[in-house]
């Protein structure tokens, strides 16, 4: 097995409203540095998720800055755009308080357009402290040599575990840890997630790969155990 760090561990929530997103990050705050929100609009996938199911108060509040974020002091946002208006949705939820914005090459024909404009108007992470982390994701079934173009823009790539996205609970594919050893062999510092089926048992097949972070909602929020379900998926 490659010598690698420790993965970072980071919880993914599908909200169903505001107040359910303030109940779930309460039970990760004490464990976790960042939180990945799914936000789903029913039209890139099947599924919606707040705040794309009717209720938009709570996140003009955000885009207002009325208001922040649940913890935001001490929880960074890693915005999961699963959504087929990402050039409008990554500077909402950039202005509502995302530390890393995820853009699925399959949402939108420019996506290199997207990311550069956030680029010109937030800067890259290492030259200003609010400038945001951007990645590309990438679906199973897109030939992963779709993405060798994207990755000087980025800062890290997503990879999904599951042939269809926007549902939890779906099953592993192993199609993906090839798809890792690739994007591992020849791009060697590039930091790497994988979501979808991340759990006990498929994480140690995931880090050996070659992962940097493992993104996990049902095995983490449905086990008894938060803290305890976060330690197993760190197991080398």
């Amino acid at each position: 097995m490659t010598n690698l760090p420790t993965p970072e561990i980071i919880p993914a929530i599908m909200p169903q409203s505001f107040a359910d997103l303030e109940e779930k990050v309460a039970r990760v705050v004490s464990h976790v540095k960042n939180v990945q929100l799914d936000i789903m609009d029913g039209d890139f996938v099947p599924e919606k998720t707040w705040p794309y199911l009717g209720d938009i108060l709570d996140f003009q509040k955000l885009i207002k800055e009325d208001m922040g974020l649940p913890e935001w002091e001490k929880i960074n946002y890693e915005i999961d755009l699963m959504v087929s208006v990402p050039d409008r949705d990554a500077f909402e939820w950039i202005t509502a308080g995302a530390s890393r914005i995820i853009i699925h090459l399959e949402s939108h024909p420019d996506v290199a357009g997207i990311i550069n404009r956030i680029r010109q108007e937030y800067g890259r992470p290492l030259e200003s402290p609010t400038a945001p982390e951007i990645g590309v994701a990438l679906n199973l079934d897109t030939p992963i040599e779709q993405i060798y173009e994207f990755i000087p823009l980025v800062d890290f790539v997503q990879l999904m575990g599951i042939a269809e996205i926007g549902y939890q609970s779906q099953p592993f594919d192993n199609r993906v840890l090839e798809r890792i050893k690739i994007l591992r062999k020849k791009y060697p510092e590039l930091i790497m997630s994988v979501d979808g089926a991340v759990n006990a048992e498929t994480a140690p097949l995931l880090i050996e790969a070659g992962v940097n972070r493992l993104v996990s909602g049902s095995y983490i929020f449905n086990s008894g155990d938060i803290k305890e379900a976060i330690e197993n998926l760190k197991q080398m």
